[in-house]
C-alpha cells in the first residue's frame, strides 16, 4: 500500500524559480529510481507564497531506500540550498476546514 505524504517548500530570497524547477521534476527523479507510484503529483500554492506538494511513495520501505539513494540525495542537497521545509500546519491555509491552495500546473512550476 502506498504512503500519500503531504510537504511544504518555502523558497530561500531569490530562488523561488530554481525551487519551481525542482518541484517540477521531483516525482520525476523518485520514479525513476523506483520508489513511487504513478500517481501524479499535485503541486500548489500558498498564499503567503510557499509551495505545497503531494505525492505517493510506494511504501515506507520506499521512504526508507530514498534517504540511501544517490540520485535522491543530490536533488534534495539542491533542495536544502534553494529553500526551507516547513510543517504544513504552519501555513494560513491548514488552519480552514477546507484548506484553498492555488493550483501549479506541473508543466507551469
Amino acid at each position: 500500500m502506498g504512503k500519500i505524504v503531504i510537504v511544504a517548500y518555502r523558497a530561500k530570497s531569490g530562488c523561488e524559480q530554481r525551487l519551481r524547477e525542482l518541484l517540477g521534476q521531483h516525482n520525476a527523479v523518485l520514479r525513476k529510481q523506483d520508489l513511487v507510484t504513478n500517481r501524479e503529483s499535485v503541486i500548489m500554492q500558498a498564499g503567503d507564497g510557499a509551495f505545497v506538494e503531494v505525492f505517493e511513495w510506494k511504501s515506507s520501505e520506499s521512504i526508507a531506500l530514498a534517504h540511501d539513494n544517490p540520485a535522491v540525495q543530490t536533488m534534495w542537497d539542491e533542495f536544502s540550498t534553494v529553500c526551507e521545509f516547513l510543517p504544513v500546519s504552519d501555513l494560513a491555509e491548514s488552519k480552514q476546514l477546507f484548506s484553498e491552495f492555488e493550483a501549479v500546473a506541473s508543466h507551469n512550476v
